[in-house]
């Protein structure tokens, strides 16, 4: 008989992805009312597309450099030079935010290091975190999802090296506001933190302009991407600027890890970049404003400012039992364990057309009422 195969003792540090244990539940069930994903329902700007294809036809598919194609990089900088008033920083092209959030903390991050994460959290900081010998350090944000500056000021310690910042927030749809924002960077700044601002959804702000941490502090890695904005999750295209020291760092480890971002679909992106989402987001915010008010009445849950997910509390004494009883009713909902240290809430993605948000909330607000809510 074989003896099991041991694995490297990093592995005790995480474990499965609660989302993606839900997908294998979701694979059992016929037909479910899915608002589980995080991924937009609207396909590639054809702009996008046709670039791409394009560039294969054209013989773009060798490496780029590391650090990216020129074009995209470009690109990028126009852009945020546009939105600052000025950018003259390094651009590095990652593979989706998710790679620039592992090479960040590779290369800024040493074991037995304190990392801060506001809570909820998305998933992979805590795991990344645990992954590196580190410790995270988890600042409760509830109930209504703001990041208080003085909790973060009591969770330093002499260990701490980093706070990471999410706004607009996978799972809450909490948006920072500005002066929570600025507040927040001021305790980095006095403890001479590096802060990771990581901005996936930032085109998602529904209620109020969106503020950035880049322009606020010269510690800052700010991390972007196609996937949410042009519906490219599966381009696995971001990128990093911050401190020349840090992406020069993220550069190097990017040679022994990624390689470099898909020639063809960095053209791609190029393309989506002369893109205007401003109706895709229109009809998120109407979609917001439909799960928020179908909710209310039976949820305790705060409106969310952005993002495409929404964080209500669940009836009862389990959020993961709550979410049982959903997808047992053929709802795929998340628990919100998997991205917190509570078992209180349940994360809903309205990345789903209006007919199926609306079948899911029924549901949910038929098992609400029958668990007493």
């Amino acid at each position: 008989m074989t003896e099991g195969i041991p694995l490297a003792d990093r592995m005790t540090h995480i474990d499965a992805s609660g989302i993606r244990k839900v997908f294998d539940l979701a694979a059992r069930l016929k037909s479910p009312i899915d608002l589980s994903i995080g991924q937009p329902d609207f396909d590639v700007p054809d702009a996008a597309k046709d670039r791409a294809i394009d560039a294969i036809r054209k013989g773009r598919n060798r490496y780029t450099v590391t650090q990216g194609d020129a074009e995209l990089r470009e690109a990028v900088a126009a852009d945020l030079a546009r939105e600052f008033g000025r950018f003259d920083g390094p651009v590095l092209v990652t593979s989706g935010v998710s790679g620039g959030i592992l090479l960040a903390l590779l290369a800024a991050v040493n074991a037995g290091d304190e990392v801060i994460i506001p809570d909820p959290y998305f998933v992979m900081y805590k795991h990344l975190v645990n992954l590196l010998g580190a410790r995270p350090v988890f600042v409760d944000t509830y109930p209504d999802f703001r990041v208080r500056a003085d909790r973060l000021e009591e969770a330093v310690t002499p260990r701490t090296r980093m706070i990471i910042l999410n706004s607009p927030c996978n799972p809450t749809g909490a948006v920072l506001p500005a002066e929570d924002l600025a507040a927040a960077v001021a305790v980095a700044r006095r403890h001479n933190l590096l802060l990771m601002s990581d901005e996936c959804y930032n085109a998602f702000t529904y209620d109020s302009p969106f503020a950035s941490a880049w322009p606020l502090y010269d510690r800052v890695i700010l991390l972007r991407g196609f996937s949410k904005t042009y519906a490219m999750t599966g381009w696995r295209l971001g990128y990093a600027v911050g401190p020349a020291e840090i992406i020069q760092a993220m550069t190097t480890l990017q040679q022994y890890t990624f390689v470099c971002g898909p020639a063809p679909l960095q053209a791609g992106a190029v393309a989506a970049m002369e893109t205007d989402p401003a109706q895709r987001i229109a009809d998120f915010r109407a979609r917001r404003d439909l799960v928020y008010e179908g909710l209310r009445g039976r949820f305790r849950v705060e409106k969310p400012g952005g993002a495409f997910y929404i964080f209500p509390q669940a009836p009862g004494a389990s959020a993961t039992a709550f979410v049982s009883r959903a997808i047992e009713a053929g709802v795929l909902v998340i628990p919100g364990g998997v991205f917190s240290e509570r078992d209180t809430h349940f994360r809903i993605a309205y990345a789903a057309g209006r007919e199926t948000i609306e079948r899911g909330l029924e549901v949910l607000n038929r098992l609400a009422r029958e668990a007493g809510a």
